[in-house]
């Protein structure tokens, strides 16, 4: 596994990315990499007010994002990352877009920004999606107590998940392993998380064969 650089982890809010990427981080040894979530001083008040903060949020992840990019690049160790670019732009941007809270102009900016990024920006060598019904997401949301969660519609997570779909099925940038989380409970069940493990090892071992 010399060789192996970077790891990430896709998937909706509350499919249990970073509960996951914490536990790979630990089993491998791999530097972890997380979601600058708690650091960002726009979510309270996205959740409370979409149309006006969404712009700004988005900017705030993307370009976190792309230092959490170079920030791989100069690491020597392997890094296993908690979502990735490619979901700031395909994913929650887009959405935003659609559903109306970013306007046709800020979104056009924002793409513009994002495509200069990506021309520096190398794929995982694995990407890991965790694939969840919305019941399953719901859950998960209210488990972990986040206040200002609370106030997410289910249409949202929805739409998310509706991306999500149409973005994996065609991811080409590289090697793709889809997990369906909806029967699994890798936190307090020892033989799902051994599942997991068995098929990163079957797909990091493809990769240098």
């Amino acid at each position: 596994m010399k060789n192996l650089k970077h790891i990430a982890i896709s998937g909706n809010i509350g499919s249990g990315k970073t509960t996951l990427a914490e536990k790979l981080a630990k089993h491998y040894g791999w530097t972890p990499l997380y979601e600058s979530v708690d650091k960002n001083p726009y979510l309270k008040d996205f959740y409370e007010d979409m149309s006006r903060w969404a712009f700004h949020l988005q900017i705030f992840f993307l370009n976190s994002r792309f230092r959490q990019v170079n920030e791989i690049r100069a690491n020597t160790k392997t890094t296993i990352q908690d979502r990735t670019i490619y979901e700031d732009a395909y994913i929650f941007a887009a959405n935003l877009h659609k559903s109306g809270h970013i306007s046709d102009r800020d979104y056009q900016s924002y793409l513009d920004i994002f495509n200069s990024m990506i021309s520096f920006v190398k794929a995982p060598d694995l990407l890991i999606y965790l694939r969840s019904d919305i019941p399953k997401l719901v859950r998960q949301i209210q488990k972990r107590g986040r206040e200002y969660e609370y106030a997410m519609r289910l249409d949202y997570l929805k739409n998310l998940n509706e991306h999500y779909e149409t973005w994996i099925g065609g991811y080409k940038e590289g090697k793709l392993l889809i997990v369906d989380v909806n029967e699994l409970d890798f936190v307090e069940n020892t033989e799902d998380f051994s599942g997991i493990v068995n098929r990163i090892d079957l797909e990091i071992n493809s990769l240098f064969s």
